[in-house]
């Protein structure tokens, strides 16, 4: 919408990543060569923490691309898993081929895996184990990370483990439990905000990167945008991509210091000052103090100085009592009336129904579940009633593809989490479910408390490896090989092939490019979910009817 009036080829702000607007801050190059370093040294485990928004992910991008060439890498994007669904899924993003009788034992897996860390090692070859958002692993399946480092040669670690996340995972790895992991750990590193320069810098690089020609953001603009981000540069992105609207709508070229706490009283909902008016205000306050201290100093004084009065003048003098305050409640219609319309409300007046376990609660009966917090953990209790969870971070267009109903994260103004479940999706309005109603929400209001996290619910036709790639033979292949005849409207094979040929290949790739995933070929979760979705042979719940699902899907 603004680009053109800017000049910009594409808009500079957007929270996606993208290679091209990396930046490399000081602190974030200094994180990365200690990732680097910790790398090519002798196995354990390397930490790395930062606050959300403040680039943990680019740094493991960057991470990524700098891989030494005799790296190996399994990157772990969901750690609610079991010790054996953790080491299943290293051996899967390995390539390793587990069979399915062999998905059972964890004995078995580590075998497997480390008869594969014998052959890299004596190849010349490591590998890397990198899991994110690592505060959730619970301590059994830390436990488990822990046993791995022992799989060693004589003089030399075979598994590297890089744990990434947020500050909470120092706090989880400071437990007594858990000191012979945290003795291992090898190199800590905690990710800091922008400082106010690398605030500026970052801004400007991303603009360039765009195509702007000259200064959009004045200085004085650039120093609010640290100040109102503290930083932190998700929050940065979202803050100056609403200011560029702000700017476009008002027909400004130059962006200001009052366009960025106006962008800024969007995205947190609140107002903004500007810093001068708060140390006016407070230096109005303290010489305000300051006289009424002497005017009473004074007053008692005065009355110390002068002889006490009859106690009738006394009480003739007593000010009345004044009379008690009553708040006029607000009507409930009213309250109501605006949940429907504003998620900022909704979270106020429904923070009670939004905790993890009512989210789970409404998303189990979703799916003809139950789910009780006294049985242990929502994926526990989700794998026994034959359902796998899947943690994500993405947009809406991804929540569409999936087509699933989804628990998302969003985060207040005050900072407090809220887990709440979109049951169903139009091109403008999200369903939210709730314990006590449901509401119809515009996702333009949802969309400024979310940061893309989200956890879907779904339940494998068959028992097969997390992910289907050339070269595996099973059942899941037959199943993968049928549902795609089947949802591109070619015949289905009662003994169609269990190989995953060359053929297979190509037709997943034509899947994943017509629905917009990665192109890849491999059968993952994300793709193997969008094809259950379009069969929908077992009646799940959608959150988009199928048959505007199918028209979107042909076109």
């Amino acid at each position: 919408m603004y680009t053109s009036f800017f000049g910009l080829g594409e808009k500079p702000f957007a929270i996606t990543p993208d290679p091209r607007y990396l930046f490399m801050s000081e602190r974030h190059a200094e994180a990365l060569a200690h990732l680097l370093y910790g790398i090519n040294e002798a196995g354990g485990f390397i930490q790395l923490t930062g606050e959300v928004g403040t680039g943990k992910t680019t740094v493991v991008r960057s991470l990524l691309e700098r891989m030494p060439g005799h790296a190996e890498v399994a990157v772990i994007l969901n750690p609610q898993l079991t010790p054996l669904q953790f080491v299943l899924t290293i051996c899967e993003e390995l390539g390793i081929f587990v069979r399915d009788e062999d998905t059972d034992s964890i004995k078995d897996l580590v075998d497997i895996l480390n008869k594969r860390l014998l052959e890299a090692h004596a190849k010349g070859r490591r590998i890397v184990v990198i899991v994110d958002e690592a505060q959730n692993l619970t301590p059994e399946t830390l436990e488990q990370v822990r046993l791995l480092t022992n799989l060693e040669t004589a003089s030399h670690k075979l598994l590297q483990i890089i744990l990434i996340g947020q500050p909470e995972l120092r706090e989880v790895l400071a437990r007594v439990e858990l000191r012979q992991l945290a003795q291992r750990i090898t190199g800590r590193y905690h990710l800091a905000p922008l400082s106010k320069a690398e605030t500026a810098a970052y801004v400007r690089h991303r603009l360039k990167v765009a195509g702007a020609n000259g200064e959009i953001f004045t200085p004085a603009a650039l120093r609010e945008v640290h100040r109102l981000s503290d930083g932190v540069p998700r929050i940065i992105n979202v803050i100056c991509d609403r200011a560029l609207l702000g700017a476009f709508t008002q027909e400004q070229h130059r962006i200001g210091p009052s366009l960025i706490r106006a962008a800024a009283s969007e995205v947190y909902g609140r107002s903004f000052s500007p810093p001068w008016l708060r140390l006016l205000v407070t230096s109005s306050a303290a010489i305000g103090i300051a006289v009424l201290a002497l005017a009473v100093w004074l007053l008692l004084d005065t009355y110390r100085a002068t002889p006490s009065s009859p106690a009738v003048a006394a009480a003739d003098s007593q000010a009345p009592e004044p009379a008690p305050m009553t708040a006029e409640p607000t009507p409930v219609s009213q309250v109501a009336d605006v949940a429907d319309h504003d998620m900022a409300v909704l979270l106020e007046t429904h923070a009670g129904e939004t905790s993890t376990e009512a989210a789970f609660a409404q998303l189990f009966s979703l799916w003809g579940g139950h789910f009780d917090p006294a049985n242990g953990r929502p994926c526990d209790q989700a794998l026994a009633q034959g359902l796998e969870c899947v943690y994500q971070q993405g947009s809406w267009g991804q929540l569409r593809t999936l087509n699933r109903p989804a628990i998302l994260t969003l985060v207040d103004d005050r900072g407090d989490a809220h887990q709440v479940v979109v049951a169903g999706l139009d091109s403008t309005t999200a369903h939210i479910r709730m314990p006590s109603e449901d509401f119809d929400v515009p996702i333009a209001s949802i969309s400024r408390f979310w940061f893309g996290d989200y956890l879907v619910l779904w339940r494998p036709q068959v028992r097969t490896p997390r992910a289907l790639s050339a070269g595996m033979q099973g059942e899941g292949v037959r199943w993968l090989r049928q549902t795609l005849n089947a949802v591109q409207g070619r015949p289905t094979e009662e003994g169609a092939s269990d190989y995953y040929d060359e053929e297979l290949v190509q037709m997943v790739e034509d899947f994943q490019r017509r629905h917009r995933l990665r192109v890849d070929g491999i059968a993952g979760v994300q793709t193997q979910i969008v094809l259950d979705a379009l069969a929908n042979s077992a009646n799940a719940p959608l959150l988009i009817a199928q048959d505007s699902t199918s028209a979107g899907a042909s076109g």
